[in-house]
């Protein structure tokens, strides 16, 4: 029986952490929050409670990673707590809409921001944005399936990179107030919109720039020491994601006008021709790189959930396999890609944001509440890190309102649409999972896409 191999170091958790959770969205949710909310300081209050709350979410997943060590994030901790029905739901979920959705997402930022210096006095051409995000799922599909080590290798690189575009915006963010220019935040909370709806929204902007805050939790197996390095390295990545986006957005507001960032299609492009001058090209090169970087950590963590879900029994077997010299999960890594590709064809960036936060943080209520679970009815379970059961209480109200605010402030039948799409999970588990029908439908097709592939079962790495 194979096994992943354990290469992921405390530096390339970092990354992986960090590296996700900075791509696209503080490039583009900056204008998007601050339209929402309806003033400078109350999106520097957003910007701050998202922080915040990511803080919080993934201390909670640091002691259920320490745990139960098994990778899957979401998944697996839902199934060892609440369940293989409510698990069967999450992965139907998450392997069809939300990774896919979250991928075609962050592969369109990346392509927008790719194209756009060739594009300088007009708008790309949507087929051209497409194309292009569906070449770099390609390229990280490859990377991904070839080696584990370079797919780190790649995540380390980029974060690198997409940390100095930050740092640039910030170190010009304080030469622009050292200069006096600090209009923007004269009256910072005048007009401010306060109804419960719209902070919802609001923080599903702002939250959209820190996913990827769990990213390390669906790859525990190929983590070296899970136990010191999980917890380590969440409390070295989120802080320092949390301060350079609120850095980041003081930037943009001593550089523009509330209204000019809100009418900028890429905020960062804008601040740059306005701070660097004709060098305002460098941030959109940023942008894609950093966009990209996203891209590796979402996919590498995605398969993961997919290759997970197969080994309990929940997808079909060939996406437990692994690949018998790599090492990888490539047939869920290329079925991921496969999905992700579907969903580019229709994708649009804002309905995207707006479906993904709401099933996320649906399922990440449910996931803290199996930590609440654990605290009270096992407590004798050993703990490497332990968290104040007080935290999980606050991150299991706020996801409370995260999904039901949006909802009941501005109720729209597409709410309605993806609350009964979560549920016909439960349509399909009952004949296919539980009872078992038609057993032996796809054993053909996994011989024959086993000797293709050349991969073999996998088994848990603890």
């Amino acid at each position: 029986m194979l096994q992943l191999k354990r290469e992921v170091g405390l530096i390339g958790a970092v990354s992986l952490i960090a590296g996700t959770m900075i791509g696209s969205g503080i490039f583009m949710s900056p204008q998007l929050v601050l339209c929402t909310i309806g003033s400078p300081g109350g999106s520097l209050a957003i910007w701050t409670a998202c922080g915040a709350l990511t803080v919080l979410s993934s201390l909670c997943y640091a002691e259920l990673g320490t745990v139960i060590m098994e990778s899957g994030g979401e998944y697996v901790y839902i199934l060892r707590t609440s369940g293989p029905p409510l698990a069967f739901v999450l992965v139907f979920t998450s392997v069809l809409v939300v990774r896919p959705a979250s991928l075609a997402g962050v592969a369109l930022s990346f392509a927008e921001y790719a194209v756009a210096p060739f594009y300088q006095d007009c708008l790309p051409s949507p087929l051209v944005v497409k194309l292009t995000a569906a070449a770099g799922i390609l390229l990280l599909a490859v990377v991904n399936c070839l080696n584990t080590r370079g797919s780190m290798a790649v995540q380390v690189f980029f974060m690198v990179a997409k940390v100095l575009a930050l740092g640039t915006i910030v170190i010009g963010g304080v030469v622009v107030l050292a200069g006096g220019q600090m209009d923007s935040l004269k009256n910072a909370f005048e007009g401010t919109k306060a109804g419960a709806g719209t902070i919802g929204v609001a923080f599903y902007q702002g939250l959209w720039s820190y996913d990827g805050w769990n990213n390390l939790n669906y790859v525990t197996e190929e983590l070296k020491s899970p136990e010191v390095n999980l917890p380590r390295a969440v409390m070295i990545a989120i802080p320092m994601v949390t301060v350079l986006y609120l850095l980041v957005n003081v930037s943009y507001l001593a550089a523009m006008t509330p209204q000019e960032l809100v009418s900028s299609s890429a905020v960062a492009v804008t601040w740059g021709n306005k701070v660097l001058g004709s060098w305002g090209v460098v941030m959109s090169v940023a942008a894609a790189l950093s966009a990209f970087g996203s891209l590796n950590g979402t996919f590498f963590s995605g398969g993961r959930v997919c290759f997970v879900a197969a080994r309990e029994g929940h997808m079909p077997d060939i996406l437990a396999m692994a690949h018998v010299r790599r090492l990888t999960p490539s047939p869920a890594l290329i079925f991921t890609t496969a999905i992700a590709l579907l969903v580019l064809i229709p994708g649009d960036f804002q309905s995207i944001i707006n479906f993904f936060s709401f099933t996320a943080w649906f399922f990440y209520g449910i996931t803290v509440s199996g930590l609440l679970y654990l605290k009270v009815k096992k407590p004798e379970l050993p703990r490497p890190y332990k968290v104040p059961i007080v935290i999980p209480i606050l991150v299991l109200i706020a996801a409370i309102f995260l999904v039901l605010a949006p909802v009941i402030d501005d109720p729209q039948i597409e709410y309605l649409y993806v609350t009964l799409f979560i549920l016909s999970g439960i349509i399909i588990y009952v004949p296919f999972i539980h009872y078992k029908l038609c057993p032996g439908l796809l054993d053909r097709l996994t011989v024959l896409l086993q000797l293709f592939l050349e991969v073999a079962p996998a088994d848990k790495n603890l």
